[in-house]
C-alpha cells in the first residue's frame, strides 16, 4: 500500500480491522479482521474506497488467499435497532476479532474507537489508507457487504439495493415512501422512523 506509515511490532499476530455499512438505511453493519504476514505484498491494496467494485472483487480473492487470518462478521439489523449502529459495529468488530484464527495478539482499529475485547489494541485514524492489514479488512467487509445486499436486491427487486446498497439515495427515499419498509430496514434510523410515524399517524 502505497504510503504505509504504520508498522507495528510483532506484525505477524496484529490483525487490521475496519467495517462497511454504518451509514445505510438497510442491511447489516459488516466487520472484517485481517492478519498480513509481514513478507506478504498485495498490489494495489488500498482503502476500500477508493477502489472499483472490480477491484475490490479482485484484492478480496488474494487477500482470503494470502493472508495469515481473516474473518467476517455482521450486525444484524434488529442488533443495530437494539443498541444503536455505533455499539453494533463495535459487537461486529468485536466478532471478527474473535473469529480468527490463529488468534490475534493485537489490533488495529480504523477510527477513533476501539471495541471492548480481550485483546490489546489501538485505533488509528485514517488506519484504511494506513495500514495494509486495515486496508485489507475494509476490502474485504466492503465485498462482503455488497455482496449481501445484491442477494436483498433478489428478495425485495423494487428498492433497486444493488445500486445504491441501502444508501439514503433519492431513489431509495422513493422506493421508501411508495412502498414502506422492509424487514431488513433499520427502523432506528431517522428516514424509516420518520416514514413508520407518518404512516401510523394517518391510519
Amino acid at each position: 500500500m502505497d504510503g504505509l506509515d504504520f508498522t507495528p511490532e510483532g506484525e505477524d499476530q496484529v490483525a487490521g480491522v475496519d467495517e462497511a455499512g454504518r451509514g445505510p438505511l438497510a442491511g447489516p453493519v459488516v466487520a472484517a479482521a485481517v492478519i498480513l504476514a509481514s513478507e506478504t505484498d498485495i498490489p494495489g491494496l488500498a482503502d476500500s474506497k477508493t477502489l472499483s467494485s472490480r477491484a475490490r472483487e479482485d484484492l478480496a480473492v488474494q487477500i482470503r488467499a494470502r493472508a495469515r487470518a481473516w474473518s467476517v462478521a455482521y450486525a444484524d439489523v434488529a442488533e443495530i435497532d437494539q443498541h444503536n449502529i455505533l455499539e453494533a459495529t463495535m459487537l461486529a468488530m468485536r466478532r471478527a476479532v474473535l473469529n480468527l484464527s490463529p488468534e490475534a495478539q493485537y489490533v488495529l482499529v480504523d477510527g477513533n474507537r476501539l471495541p471492548r475485547m480481550p485483546v490489546p489494541g489501538e485505533p488509528v485514524i485514517g488506519g484504511d489508507g494506513r495500514v495494509a492489514s486495515i486496508g485489507a479488512a475494509s476490502i474485504l467487509a466492503k465485498v462482503e457487504r455488497d455482496r449481501w445486499m445484491r442477494r436483498l436486491a433478489e428478495a425485495y427487486p423494487e428498492y433497486g439495493f444493488e445500486g445504491h446498497m441501502g444508501y439514503p439515495t433519492r431513489a431509495h427515499l422513493a422506493a421508501l415512501r411508495e412502498y414502506g419498509p422492509t424487514p431488513e430496514h433499520r427502523r432506528s434510523f431517522a428516514p424509516v422512523r420518520k416514514l413508520l410515524t407518518g404512516r401510523s399517524g394517518a391510519q
